[in-house]
Parts: C-alpha cells; structure tokens; sequence
C-alpha cells in the first residue's frame, strides 16, 4: 500500500471521531458555561476539568500506571485460562456442557457481592485488584474461542479425517486458524473489561494510602464531592480503557492478517 493511501485511510478513521469528540465538548462547554452558569454545580466545565488535571497530572499519571498493570495482569491471565478452557471445550462436547455453565456464571454472579470473599482469600492489594479484573474478562475469551474452534465446515473436517489427521493436527491446522478472528475479537472486549475491572477491584480492594489506582481516586474523589478531579479520573480511566483497546485491536489485526497470509 501506497503511504498516500495509508494517510488517507489514517485520516478516514481518525477524523470521524475527533469531530464528534470537538462536537461533544463545545456543547459541554455550553451547557455548563453559557446555559446553565451557576456557582454550584454538579456538571463543571471542559476548563474546570483540564485544569483539576493538569494540577493532578503526576498523581493521575502514577494511578493510571497501577490500574494499567492491574489491567495487563488480569487481562493476561483471562487470555491464557481462556484460551486453554476453549481448547478443553473443543476437544470434549462432554467437558463443554459440564463446564461452561459455569463460566456464565463468571460473567453473570455481581463482582460487588463477591469482590469480600475475594479480599479474604487474597488480601487488600494488587493481587486481588487482578483477580477481579480476570474474573470480569475471563468470559469472552471462553465464548470467543470456543465459538471459532467448534465452528468449524464438516465438509473440512471430513477432509481431514478422510487424511487420517490426528486430532493434534486438526486442532494445529484447522480449528487454531479458523478461530483466530474470534480470539481477536474476544480480545478486543476482554481488554475494555479488563479495565473496568481494574477499576472496579481498586474500589472494592483497594491499595492502602501511598498506593492508589483510578478507581480509589474516583471512590474518593465522588464522596467529597470534587466534581473536577472526579471528572478528571473518569476520562483518564477512559483513555487508559481507549489505549488498551487499541493496542490489544492493533496486535489482532497484525496477528489475524499473518495467519491469513499463510
């Protein structure tokens, strides 16, 4: 591809959305600033914000730092359990239908009401901050997975069996491949509740007074009532979610396009 058409097609994905970013901050700004100017206010304004996060910058940076790490960790392990349950689950129907109720029941039980037990079995800290963020990202993964390494033509597996390919090489050069875009696309939502569960786990676990992740500095931030360093967390949890995203999409593509091209 030619650099021209790689700018032109940077510029088609890019500007679309800078544009309704523009769109929704003027009217924020005039919603806050021109329609609704009062001293007390609950929604403050774009300025409000971006000055509570330039005078917060190094805090909201570190915090950033230690939710992304909670977030890697947990996004990381959900990848790799996901991966091996869906592997299980495509060689045994049995081990599918006995398992996989209750990976629905990962996705569906409220981390809030287990989020105590958790802290009991691990203790206050990182640690438990990353099981919540796996338990949360752990079932697209599973679902994903599963999905492209079952779904596969019978007309092709008969072929394969017509070959007398093991199950190994069935596995290797059939259902692997074919279920490489439904692993990326379970990844690029695994990734998002990967933060959110971060998050969540800093709200819930926490890590004490020195350490604290975005989601201790939104939980505090809301209680005192500090509507612009709380805003300022919010979207500096939405960039950090945006930027996990792209880059777990970005590796996807790179790895989707490489399988396709043997």
């Amino acid at each position: 591809m030619r650099p021209g058409n790689r700018l032109a097609i940077g510029m088609e994905r890019v500007l679309p959305p800078l544009a309704l970013f523009s769109l929704v901050v003027l009217l924020w700004y005039l919603a806050t600033e021109v329609i609704w100017d009062r001293p007390y206010r609950l929604i403050p304004g774009p300025g409000q914000v971006a000055r509570a996060a330039a005078e917060n910058a190094g805090r909201l940076a570190s915090a950033a730092g230690l939710t992304a790490a909670a977030a890697l960790c947990g996004f990381a392990l959900s990848l790799t359990a996901g991966c091996l349950v869906a592997f299980g689950f495509s060689q045994s129907r049995i081990l599918q239908r006995s398992f996989y109720p209750y990976a629905v029941f990962l996705q569906t039980v409220p981390i809030v009401a287990v989020a105590p037990l958790i802290v009991f079995w691990f203790d206050y800290g990182f640690q438990s901050v990353v099981v919540v963020s796996f338990i949360l990202s752990l079932f697209p993964i599973i679902t994903n997975a599963a999905t492209g390494l079952t779904a596969v033509d019978a007309n092709l597996l008969e072929l394969f069996e017509l070959y007398n390919a093991s199950r190994w090489q069935v596995l290797w050069k059939l259902r692997l491949p074919h279920a490489v875009p439904y692993l990326v696309a379970g990844a690029r939502i695994s990734s998002g509740l990967a933060v959110i569960g971060a998050i969540v786990g800093e709200i819930s676990a926490g890590y004490g007074s020195e350490r604290f992740g975005l989601g201790y500095i939104i939980f505090q931030t809301s209680g005192q009532l500090k509507t612009e360093e709380l805003f300022a967390a919010v979207l500096a949890s939405a960039l950090l979610g945006f930027g996990i995203f792209a880059a777990v999409s970005r590796i996807g593509e790179a790895l989707a396009g490489r399988w396709q091209s043997y």
